[in-house]
């Protein structure tokens, strides 16, 4: 298989599952992404990239371990910090996490990793950015894959229309809301995405932008079921 096919092959399996994430039932999910992470893994493979291309070369595992280990440290120091201070408290307040100590945890430990964080970086990190590399160097791969990774978060970014308060009112101010929560994500995770990769790159593994991207997300669901916790009186208010 060549690079370009590839390449294609990977554009309409990320094309395919942003859709069916969507649309096909939740409880699916937890297949959907592990089982899509292997197909591009194969299609990698297939393409002749090494395990090492792909961030799972095995003398890179414990550089990608410690990586890891420290951002998530850091981020569980800033999300308790966030939680304290009023201002950012709100910015937790998403209703998709407004779930019970068990729950949450679930989501957390069990959900976020299988349903979105292994599939994303086996696709954006591990694959496309091998794949881009080829052809356009390291730059060019995390720059391409950076966008993407981007573009991939339009439809989640829609949903804020329905989870999180700040973008709910009346219909015209929603859409302007919804329009500029839109480009606010695709920037903010374009920019993640750069840090991703350059955490992928520098570290040799993809376990170092899995253990970032999981903290981001999954702690991310036990701060804000933390601050909906501690938040009774903006609960009733909601309900």
């Amino acid at each position: 298989m060549t690079t370009a096919v590839a390449i294609a092959v990977v554009m309409l399996v990320l094309v395919a599952t942003n859709v069916w994430v969507h649309v096909g039932p939740t409880r699916a999910h937890l297949l959907t992404g592990p089982l899509a992470a292997v197909l591009l893994l194969l299609v990698g493979r297939m393409a002749g990239l090494s395990w090492q291309e792909l961030g799972l070369g095995r003398q890179t595992w414990w550089a990608g371990v410690n990586v890891a280990l420290g951002v998530v440290v850091a981020v569980a120091v800033a999300y308790c910090v966030a939680v304290t201070i009023p201002f950012t408290r709100a910015a937790f307040r998403d209703t998709r996490y407004r779930l019970g100590f068990r729950q949450a945890l679930f989501t957390a430990l069990v959900v976020i990793p299988l349903g979105t964080v292994l599939f994303e970086e086996v696709a954006f990190r591990s694959v496309l950015w091998g794949l881009l590399a080829r052809g356009l160097g390291v730059l060019g791969a995390t720059t391409m894959s950076a966008v993407l990774f981007g573009v991939w978060h339009v439809l989640p970014a829609m949903d804020l229309l329905r989870t999180h308060p700040s973008v709910r009112g009346d219909k015209a101010a929603t859409r302007a809301r919804v329009a500029v929560s839109v480009l606010a994500t695709i920037a903010f995770t374009t920019i993640a995405g750069i840090v991703f990769a350059e955490l992928r790159w520098r570290s040799g593994s993809l376990v170092a932008p899995i253990g970032l991207h999981w903290a981001t997300n999954g702690l991310g669901v036990l701060a804000a079921a933390r601050v909906w916790a501690i938040s009774p009186d903006h609960v009733a208010s909601e309900t």
